[in-house]
C-alpha cells in the first residue's frame, strides 16, 4: 500500500483551506450584493406580491368662465370595489349588491367571486349615487368597498355643448375642451394599498399605503357667459321661428383673438351624450362646416382693393345693369335689373355683384389670391379645438377670369365660419390676424395660482391702419345705409356685411330656394370691441337673405352683449335711413317737471304708464333722448310737488 507524504497531504488541505475561503468568499459577495444592492428592489418586489390596490380617481380641473363662472365641475359619484378573497358569504353578498345596484343577481355572484385581486362592479357599480353608496356601506359586507369618486357635471346643460364636449365613465375627455385639454385637465390617480398572503387575507402587522390622488388644474376660458348666454338665446329664437336645418354663431375680441361665445344648432346635453347622434356632437359647425361665404367674403376683395389703392369708395363710380358677362359667362346681381348708376361706396352699401366683380379684375388673380391667403383662408386658424377645417380654394392654375369673379363676390371658393371671423376681425381690427384661442389661463385647483396665460398670438398683419379704418366706415354705412339695416342698434355704432350663400346638392348643381344666410357685424365701428357672425342653413317660412334673416340676429348680439360689457351708448354714429316697412324710432321727450295733463300730446307715438300719485312728474324711464319704437312705453313717477320743490 502507497503511503501519501507529509507534504503532498500537506498541499491538498492547503487546497481544500484555499478552495473552502473561495466559496465563502463568493457566497458572502453574494449576500452583500443581495443585501446591500438587490435588497431595496427585493423587498419592493415582495411588497408587491403581497399588496393589492385600491385606485382613486383624481378630481378632473373645472373648466370656468373669463370671470370665473362654472361651466364644467364635478359631483360626487362612489364605485363599488370587490375584494373577491375576502368576500366571506359570496352568495349573501351578491344578494345584496344586485338588488342595490338593480342588477341580476347571477350576475352579481360572478363578480364577487372572479380569479381576481379587485375587481371593479362594471357598469352598475360604477358612479352611484350616494343613497346607494350608503347602503352598501351600512351592510359592512367583507371584501366590499366604496371607493370615492367623480363625475363630470355641466350645470348650464346643453349651453356651450360643443366647445366643452364632454368625458367618458373613467373622466377621460372624448371630445371639445374636455379631450383637447385632456392631460392638463385628469390629473394623477392615487391609491390604498393593503398587503395579504397568499390566500388574500389581509396582514394585519403590516401598514397600509395611502397615495393621494394629485388633482388636475382648473382652466379659465375666453368666453364671456353674458355673451354666451345672449348667443344661446338668440340661436334658440331663430331655431323657434325659422325651423332651420342648422345654425350657429360666433362672438370673439377682435384685438385679443379671444372667442366670447361660441355655439350650434342643433346641440346636446353633454351630461347624456350617449342619447345624442353622433353626427350632432362630433359636428361643431362654428369651425367643421365649410361652404361658400356669399357677401361676407366681399369684405376681403373690398380690403384687397383698398389696400392696393385700386379704387376710390367716394370718386370712383360703378354702373350695374343688373348682369354682366365674363369669359363667355353671364353672371347676375342679386337684384333684378342691377341697382344703377353707383359710387363704389354704394357698391359695398348694396352688396353688389357686378362691382365687386370690377374689383377682382382690377386686382387680377394674383393679387385677390394673395390676399385671401395673408387673410388666413385655405389653412387652419389654429383654434384649441379638433376638428377644424381648412375650407377649400381654386388652385391658381385654375383661375380663370370666371373664376377670379365668382371668387370675388364670395362664390366658388368654401370656407369655415372660424375663418370669415378672424379674417374680418383682422380687417377691422387695424389689420392684424390673430390665432383665435379659448383657454385663456390654467389654475392650480388647490392654490388658485395662476400656472400658465394666453397670451395673444399674432399670425401676421395683413392691411395697414388706414385701410382698416376705410373699412370700417364702408361697413358701418352698409349697416346705417344699405343690406344691413335689421343689424342697427340706436346708440351703437354697428358695421357689417351680410351674405347669402347657395348650397350645392349631391348632383353638384345649386339648390333652389335652399341657403345659409349670414350676417357678420362688429361694434363700436370706430374701435371695435366685439366680432359676431351668425348663419343660419335654409331657414323656412321666409326670405333667405342674410338681410332678412341674420342681420337681425346679429344686432340683438351686438346690443345686448355691448350692454351687458358696460360699454357705453353713444350719439356720435350714423343715422338709419329707413325704408319701408320699417318705422323710425321715436325720440323720448323730457318729461320731468310736467304737469300730468300736459302728457296728451306725447301719447301720440307714446305709451305712458304712471306711477304713484300727484300732478307732477319727478322722474322717467327711459331717459329723455332715448329712442323707442313707436308705441313702447315710457314709465313716469308722480309726485305732489315738482322736483326743484322737493
Amino acid at each position: 500500500m502507497k503511503r501519501v507524504s507529509n507534504v503532498t497531504m500537506r498541499k491538498r488541505l492547503v487546497t481544500v483551506f484555499l478552495l473552502g475561503i473561495l466559496i465563502f468568499a463568493i457566497i458572502d459577495i453574494r449576500l452583500g450584493y443581495v443585501q446591500f444592492v438587490l435588497g431595496e428592489w427585493l423587498m419592493e418586489e415582495a411588497k408587491e406580491s403581497w399588496s393589492r390596490d385600491i385606485t382613486f380617481e383624481p378630481e378632473r380641473g373645472k373648466i370656468l368662465d373669463k370671470n370665473g363662472e362654472v361651466l364644467a365641475e364635478n359631483v360626487s359619484a362612489p364605485t363599488v370595489m370587490v375584494v373577491p378573497r375576502q368576500v366571506k358569504e359570496p352568495e349573501k353578498a351578491a344578494k345584496y349588491l344586485a338588488e342595490i345596484l338593480g342588477m341580476e343577481e347571477e350576475d352579481a355572484f360572478n363578480e364577487v367571486t372572479k380569479n381576481e385581486n379587485i375587481v371593479r362592479i362594471h357598469p352598475e357599480g360604477r358612479k352611484i349615487s350616494e343613497d346607494k353608496a350608503e347602503a352598501i356601506r351600512t351592510l359592512g359586507l367583507d371584501g366590499v368597498y366604496i371607493a370615492e369618486d367623480s363625475k363630470r357635471h355641466y350645470p348650464n346643460g346643453d349651453y356651450l355643448s360643443h366647445v366643452l364636449g364632454f368625458s367618458g365613465i373613467d373622466n377621460q375627455g372624448l371630445m371639445g375642451l374636455e379631450l383637447y385639454y385632456n392631460d392638463f385637465l385628469s390629473g394623477t390617480k392615487g391609491s390604498l394599498s393593503y398587503f395579504s398572503d397568499a390566500k388574500g387575507q389581509r396582514m394585519p402587522n403590516l401598514a397600509d399605503v395611502y397615495k393621494a390622488p394629485v388633482d388636475g388644474n382648473n382652466m379659465k376660458l375666453s368666453i364671456d357667459t353674458r355673451v354666451q348666454t345672449i348667443i344661446e338665446r338668440e340661436l334658440d329664437l331663430a331655431v323657434s321661428k325659422y325651423n332651420p336645418d342648422g345654425a350657429l354663431a360666433i362672438a370673439v375680441d377682435p384685438k385679443t383673438g379671444g372667442v366670447l361665445g361660441m355655439s350650434s344648432r342643433p346641440n346636446f346635453d353633454p351630461e347624456n351624450y350617449q342619447q345624442t347622434e353622433a353626427s350632432i356632437y362630433n359636428r361643431n359647425l362654428p369651425i367643421w362646416s365649410t361652404y361658400e361665404p356669399g357677401s361676407t367674403f366681399k369684405i376681403i376683395t373690398l380690403a384687397a382693393a383698398l389696400e392696393e389703392k385700386v379704387v376710390d369708395l367716394h370718386e370712383d363710380e360703378f354702373h350695374d345693369g343688373g348682369s354682366v358677362k365674363v369669359g363667355g359667362a353671364t353672371l347676375h346681381c342679386w337684384k333684378r335689373g342691377g341697382h344703377g348708376h353707383q359710387t363704389f361706396l354704394e357698391v359695398v352699401q348694396n352688396s353688389c355683384n357686378p362691382g365687386f366683380i370690377a374689383l377682382g379684375e382690377k386686382l387680377g388673380k394674383d393679387k385677390l389670391f394673395s390676399y385671401i391667403d395673408n387673410f388666413g383662408f385655405g389653412q387652419k386658424t389654429g383654434i384649441d379645438l379638433q376638428g377644424e377645417g381648412r375650407g377649400i380654394l381654386f388652385k391658381p392654375e385654375n383661375v380663370g377670369p370666371v373664376e377670379l369673379a365668382t371668387t370675388a363676390f364670395g362664390q366658388g371658393v368654401s370656407v369655415t365660419p372660424i375663418q370669415q371671423v378672424m379674417a374680418v376681425a383682422a380687417a377691422v381690427n387695424g389689420g392684424y390676424l390673430y390665432e383665435p384661442y379659448l383657454a385663456e389661463e390654467w389654475i392650480d385647483s388647490k392654490t388658485n395660482e395662476v400656472l400658465k396665460k394666453t397670451e395673444p398670438t399674432l399670425v401676421r398683419k395683413v392691411i395697414s391702419n388706414d385701410t382698416s379704418k376705410q373699412i370700417r366706415e364702408a361697413l358701418e354705412s352698409v349697416v346705417a345705409k344699405g343690406t344691413g339695416r335689421s343689424a342697427y342698434v340706436e346708440g351703437y355704432r354697428v358695421g357689417g356685411k351680410t351674405g347669402t350663400a347657395q348650397k350645392v346638392g349631391e348632383d353638384g348643381k345649386y339648390m333652389s330656394n335652399n341657403h345659409i344666410v349670414s350676417f357678420i357685424g362688429f361694434a363700436p365701428a370706430d374701435d371695435p370691441e366685439i366680432v359676431v357672425y351668425v348663419a343660419v342653413d335654409n331657414p323656412k317660412n321666409t326670405v333667405q337673405f342674410g338681410g332678412v334673416v341674420a342681420a337681425p340676429i346679429v344686432g340683438n348680439i351686438i346690443g345686448d352683449s355691448l350692454m351687458a360689457l358696460g360699454v357705453e351708448k353713444r350719439k356720435d354714429g350714423l343715422e338709419k335711413e329707413y325704408q319701408w316697412p320699417d318705422t323710425p324710432l321715436v325720440e323720448v321727450p323730457d318729461l320731468i317737471g310736467l304737469n300730468k295733463k300736459d302728457l296728451t300730446e306725447y301719447m301720440v307715438n307714446l305709451s305712458i304708464e304712471a306711477n304713484g300719485s300727484g300732478q307732477y312728474i319727478i322722474d322717467q324711464a327711459p331717459a329723455a333722448g332715448s329712442k323707442v319704437a313707436e308705441g313702447e312705453t315710457v314709465r313716469i313717477y308722480l309726485a305732489d310737488k315738482k322736483p326743484d320743490e322737493n
